[in-house]
């Protein structure tokens, strides 16, 4: 009778070392470098499959992305897409390799102590991937204005710190600016050209999510998102496809610690010491949760918002009411007690994520 195997395999742009354990043995027998070719990884694994019944697969997260994964399925072999931070590791083990690293990968598989990240169809990928780049675009304009920003108040150009930036006035203003130099006029005809680019394309950006939004398999969960004070368009389609099956965190705490949103703690003995947020899991999501929780400053009626909810069931609206009012109060509570706006607003943004939990797994009396 054939035993199981075991694959390992670090994972590289060009490389990738493969190392193979039975279940039957302690001791690695096989180790190779393949090239991160699919025709040769495709090979490999078609004549390990001709010789063995059962074959078990795992790489770490990483650049690579998920191509490895759906061929080995696509081959019919079970493939794990290990967590890199939860791949457990002996403290004195000061050498690293690829081979040691596969080997490592094999053996925890072998262990069962993988802790697989999830995987998104190739729809869902698509669209986050269009996501993350919209997000980065809106960073990267907003950088562009900081620095036209920055240029004009080193030569002395100041607009009213009393009214807001980049409204029509302040645009009129920065149009009307006369420049004694000609190098600085070049320089901020070249820096408002670009932003002016750039907030063109934001634009179309932003049409092109409205009508992916839209689509039959997201548009009902995001106009639920979208019921929150805070969760627009965007905020709401990223959970959506970054997270998939919400159902797979059983319970709102174990989706705030994916989060990165539960303290840290190092206790020992009878001491317990609470640290800043872990910030593990996903960055993108934390960051657009953090910027949604600002607005539970101040939590009342708002136009927007109700055309927001327009439409939507009343116990949905009613959830998010529920939330809003106990995020504003939780807000105001931590203000008083002293707590700086930035610690306040990742307490919010926490048990925000609880209420999102809550309303896309249909268990509204979480949180």
């Amino acid at each position: 009778m054939r035993s199981i195997v075991y694959v390992g395999m670090d994972v590289h742009k060009d490389t990738v070392s493969v190392a193979i354990l039975r279940d039957n043995n302690m001791h690695v027998e096989y180790e190779r470098t393949l090239r991160n070719e699919p025709g040769q990884m495709k090979k490999f694994f078609k004549r390990l499959k001709e010789k063995e019944e059962s074959i078990l697969s795992c790489y770490e997260a990483g650049p690579t992305g998920f191509t490895l994964y759906r061929m080995l399925e696509e081959m019919e072999i079970t493939c794990y897409v290990a967590a890199p931070t939860l791949i457990p590791r002996k403290p004195g083990d000061q050498i690293k390799t690829d081979r040691r690293d596969a080997k490592t990968l094999a053996k925890v598989l072998r262990n069962q102590e993988i802790v697989s990240v999830y995987v998104p169809t190739k729809t869902d990928e698509s669209v986050r991937d269009y996501l993350r780049m919209y997000h980065d675009m809106r960073s990267d304009l907003k950088r562009q204005k900081q620095r036209l920003l920055q240029f004009l108040l080193r030569i002395g150009k100041k607009y009213d710190t009393g009214k807001s930036y980049w409204t029509g006035a302040h645009k009129k203003w920065l149009k009307s600016l006369q420049f004694a130099e000609a190098a600085h006029k070049d320089v901020f005809n070249e820096y408002y050209t670009v932003i002016s680019e750039m907030e063109e394309k934001i634009v179309r950006l932003k049409e092109k999510t409205e009508e992916l939004s839209a689509e039959a398999r997201y548009a009902e969960k995001v106009s639920k998102l979208r019921c929150f004070k805070g969760v627009d368009t965007l905020t709401a389609l990223s959970f959506v496809v970054e997270i998939g099956d919400f159902r797979r965190f059983r319970k709102a705490e174990e989706f705030m610690a994916y989060l990165g949103l539960v303290p840290s703690e190092h206790s020992s003995g009878g001491k317990r010491r609470l640290g800043s947020i872990t910030k593990a899991g996903n960055s993108q999501l934390r960051k657009l949760l953090v910027e949604s929780s600002w607005h539970y400053r101040l939590y009342g009626p708002s136009k927007r918002l109700a055309m927001r909810r327009k439409g939507q069931p009343v116990e949905t609206i009613a959830y998010a009411d529920k939330a809003g009012r106990r995020l504003n109060k939780k807000y105001t509570r931590l203000m008083f007690r002293g707590k700086i706006p930035q610690k306040t607003v990742v307490a919010v943004a926490r048990e925000l994520s609880g209420f999102i939990w809550g309303m896309m797994v249909g268990n509204t009396s979480a949180a």
